[in-house]
């Protein structure tokens, strides 16, 4: 199903015609393709939906690129990230070179399809601001960070469902709710496994967000049951590497407060409401429940 769409997202790419691009693009890991899995799902294997598969696919590819380049990241999925490899400049170039062949592509849709497609990548943007923004200092207002989750991550998840919904005919509306809060939940799930997880299945360095300045759910959580002394430790480590025995005293936090499962109730409450919205639709609640038990 998303062979189709990795092979409409290289003839897009290859249409460019600049060779050094089209080889860099090749060096991507395509990762899980879970918008372009769930356009598919909702709208069918039909030619509009492959194309507004790779589309959607093409800007989230492009979006990690320019993140990589905000995080200094030197891994994307366990491999040398573009701006590690190449510098930033060529990431940042190529992750533009994406972005317009994306909304180029994007111009032979309907114009409900391509508004809400444009509409999100811009409130895609806002979040990655805010995201840098708020890793200047402790964060301990949780419904700003969801916002900023939403925006970051839910909005293009739910743009891919609600205008697969539009291509088939379905409740946008219904659809779009399924995306959002698979989206939200997906990070949240995200924040966990980078506290319970290992380098060498998250391909990255494990509860690295903190030392990054990302002050997830689970900190927040924790946050909220220290005082004193103990609240005041958490506070002076938030965005700077942290020593064995300091990392050994999150991570007790995080299990022992119960930080971990208000994260997870959380991400359960968002992932409950999203099958509701798409009940009877089997694959799609399959689909939030295998992400909700992912270990990576």
């Amino acid at each position: 199903m998303v062979e189709a769409v990795a092979r409409r997202m290289q003839e897009m790419v290859a249409a460019v015609d600049y060779p050094y691009a089209t080889g860099l693009f090749e060096t991507l890991s395509g990762g899980k393709r879970l918008r372009a899995r769930l356009i598919m799902m909702i709208a069918g294997e039909e030619d509009a939906a492959v194309t507004l598969a790779a589309v959607i696919e093409l800007i989230h590819a492009a979006s990690l690129l320019h993140d990589d380049v905000i995080d200094e990241a030197q891994l994307r999925r366990g491999t040398p990230s573009v701006n590690a490899t190449e510098g930033s400049k060529q990431a940042v170039m190529l992750g533009d070179i994406l972005y317009s062949k994306a909304f180029s592509e994007l111009t032979q849709f309907d114009a409900r399809i391509a508004k809400s497609v444009a509409d999100a990548v811009t409130s895609l943007s806002v979040g990655e601001m805010m995201d840098v923004q708020m890793a200047k200092t402790f964060n301990e207002d949780d419904k700003r960070y969801l916002q900023m989750l939403y925006l970051k991550t839910g909005v293009l998840i739910e743009a891919a469902a609600k205008c697969a919904a539009l291509l088939a005919g379905k409740d946008a509306d219904a659809y779009a709710l399924y995306g959002k809060n698979l989206g939200i939940a997906f990070q949240i799930i995200d924040d966990i496994l980078d506290i319970v997880s290992d380098e060498a299945t998250l391909g990255k360095p494990a509860m690295n967000d903190f030392v990054e300045g990302k002050c997830t759910l689970p900190y927040i959580h924790l946050y909220r049951t220290l005082e004193g002394e103990a609240r005041e430790r958490l506070l002076a480590l938030h965005g700077r590497s942290a020593t064995t025995e300091e990392t050994q005293w999150l991570k007790a936090g995080l299990e022992s407060s119960g930080a971990v499962k208000a994260a997870y109730a959380q991400a359960r409450a968002l992932s409950d409401e999203a099958k509701r919205a798409v009940s009877g639709d089997a694959p799609l609640e399959a689909v939030i429940e295998s992400m909700m038990q992912r270990t990576f």
